[in-house]
């Protein structure tokens, strides 16, 4: 079994990084190409950048930053936010991006990701899952988009296995319940979305520790294959290569 891969997150907002909780009360958090080139060198597996204000401010992806970010690092680059249609994905991936993430224009519109799969491959395409709890879903997760600030009325878990039948390569899980809370990764939401489906998973949301990390392992063999990590690093509560060494030791795999 391969090892969880770390995947620091860029939460991007007129051209910097930024950090907050559930995407609000946001505070400067560095230069993008800053903070990329020294996750690349510490040793990150792939990189996400997400323009956490495209969607709400009814905008495509800033372009320019997907080029100043991708000239530097040589590791994987998804990219998310703003990307509703196979223009923009289009656009997305020759600014420099290797994979794009997809999330309320895959609601908005679902046979953009089975369009996507088909013309650039199921592997380049991701979709982002943001859900909240509610107990009127057979699950008990509800699917909210544009940034968590708006319930669908549709269970969370069966849009994740609508996500696999459309074509989509990878599912990112990101609980708003969790979300920049420091409170840990909502592994009761992850395993859920990890077990209905047979896609790749990449855990987002909450991580403040080294312990956060650890204690995602076990859902290593129900497919989770990758962890995002953004304000733990920038507040410096969670060393990337602490996380690094610990998702490679040779007794990680644990089921």
């Amino acid at each position: 079994m391969e090892t969880i891969k770390i995947m620091p997150c860029l939460d991007m907002k007129e051209g910097r990084v930024v950090k907050g909780i559930h995407f609000v009360d946001l505070r400067d958090a560095g230069d993008p190409v800053e903070n990329a080139q020294f996750y690349e060198k510490e040793g990150a597996d792939e990189l996400a950048m997400l323009d956490i204000a495209a969607t709400v401010e009814n905008r495509k992806t800033r372009l320019e930053w997907v080029k100043n970010v991708s000239s530097v690092i040589s590791i994987p680059l998804t990219v998310g936010g703003g990307i509703g249609s196979l223009e923009d994905i289009e656009s997305v991936l020759q600014a420099g991006a290797n994979k794009i993430s997809m999330n309320s224009a895959a609601v908005r519109n679902p046979d953009l990701v089975r369009e996507a799969a088909e013309k650039y491959g199921s592997e380049r395409v991701t979709v982002a899952i943001d859900a909240r709890r509610n107990k009127e879903m057979a699950s008990g997760f509800e699917l909210v988009v544009a940034g968590g600030s708006k319930p669908v009325g549709e269970d969370a878990i069966e849009w994740a296995k609508t996500c696999q039948e459309l074509g989509a390569g990878v599912l990112l899980p990101t609980s708003m319940d969790g979300d920049g809370t420091k409170a840990g990764y909502d592994l009761p939401f992850t395993r859920a979305i990890s077990d209905a489906v047979s896609l790749p998973v990449v855990a987002s949301g909450g991580v403040s520790s080294i312990k956060d990390v650890e204690a995602l392992l076990p859902l290593q063999a129900s497919g989770v294959i990758g962890v995002i990590i953004g304000k733990a690093l920038y507040s410096g509560t969670l060393d990337l290569k602490a996380a690094l060494n610990l998702v490679r030791q040779p007794d990680c795999d644990v089921d």
